[in-house]
């Protein structure tokens, strides 16, 4: 690939500059959107995005991939309003974000049926409109791979060899999920160097961690900021030691910072919970320290730039 679709049209992978591979402009249960709309103030959400991407924007990033899909309430128009607002590069995703069960239409039809629905994401536009998503998304929790949670797996691999866009992963590292996708995807044929596993970066196992660079997939190292899992400290220097090992062209830096989210509502709760979490922590403070132990601005160029590059338009 060569270009991307983000959610106010293709650009031109080059162009994609300094990036934030996983961030949430706001996550939501539809459900509950649905049937009590008043808990929500979309004027709110929308304000609070805007204000969370032009601090990140005045730091330098040009663009974000936001990981949103089914099950966390994706919104592409809202996605595009907060483009408008800020000017920021943003890629939307398609695929299904669960940890146990799905839906009965998706229960009741077969693999390549859900695959057929993200290929349409990618290839004719979401949600009814013309904004095409630019990657796949899906999730393995400590629940494992639950026969609904293998079925997303594997029809975003069958969508991938379809459209060609790579493949975003949530993983819980404790449990090893991030093995038993790369699993599944190689039984499905996925190229594994089309594949960044997600949230590697909860755990300092770096005999994990190797396991799953060995295979070829790229490695997120995306939740700095939420430090109930792993301090900021320890991330720091399993990043460090990662470089060191000379695995820079394999890691995202990322926050998987939520502008709105229900688990955190109002906002006052979110900042008592995680204090230094924001879309911009990575840049104001992570980094600076990362460069105090020896990482240097080329290593950082490579994984807040070229990387993404280089997952995109691997074949």
């Amino acid at each position: 690939m060569s270009t991307v679709h983000s959610v106010k049209g293709e650009i031109n992978i080059e162009d994609l500059g300094c990036t934030l591979i996983h961030e949430h402009l706001r996550t939501r249960d539809e459900r509950v959107v649905a049937q009590f709309p008043h808990l929500y103030d979309v004027e709110e959400e929308i304000s609070l995005a805007a204000a969370q991407v032009k601090a990140a924007r005045e730091r330098g990033v040009k663009t974000i991939f936001d990981p949103s899909v089914m099950g966390l309430d994706r919104d592409v128009r809202f996605m595009a309003k907060v483009a408008d607002e800020t000017g920021m590069q943003i890629i939307a995703a398609t695929g299904i974000f669960t940890f146990h069960y799905l839906p009965t239409r998706f229960v009741s039809n077969d693999i390549n049926f859900m695959a057929e629905q993200f290929v349409r994401d990618i290839e004719v536009g979401v949600q009814n409109s013309s904004i095409r998503a630019g990657f796949l998304k899906c999730a393995t929790d400590y629940q494992g791979i639950t026969p609904d949670v293998e079925k997303v797996i594997r029809a975003v691999a069958r969508a991938h060899h379809k459209t060609g866009v790579p493949i975003m992963t949530h993983s819980h590292p404790a449990s090893g999920t991030g093995l038993m996708q790369l699993a599944i995807f190689k039984e499905e044929g996925v190229p594994l160097n089309n594949v960044l596993i997600g949230h590697c970066g909860d755990t300092d196992n770096l005999d994990y961690i190797e396991r799953v660079l060995e295979s070829g997939a790229f490695i997120g190292m995306d939740r700095y900021g939420i430090t109930h899992t792993l301090s900021t400290e320890k991330r720091n220097d399993t990043v460090i030691e990662l470089v060191k090992r000379g695995y820079t062209s394999r890691m995202f830096l990322s926050q998987d910072y939520c502008c709105t989210t229900d688990l955190h509502k109002p906002e006052a709760n979110k900042r008592a919970a995680y204090p230094d979490w924001s879309m911009t922590f990575l840049m104001d403070k992570v980094l600076p320290a990362l460069k105090n132990h020896g990482v240097t601005d080329e290593h950082i160029h490579i994984m807040m730039v070229e990387n993404v590059k280089a997952w995109l338009s691997t074949n």
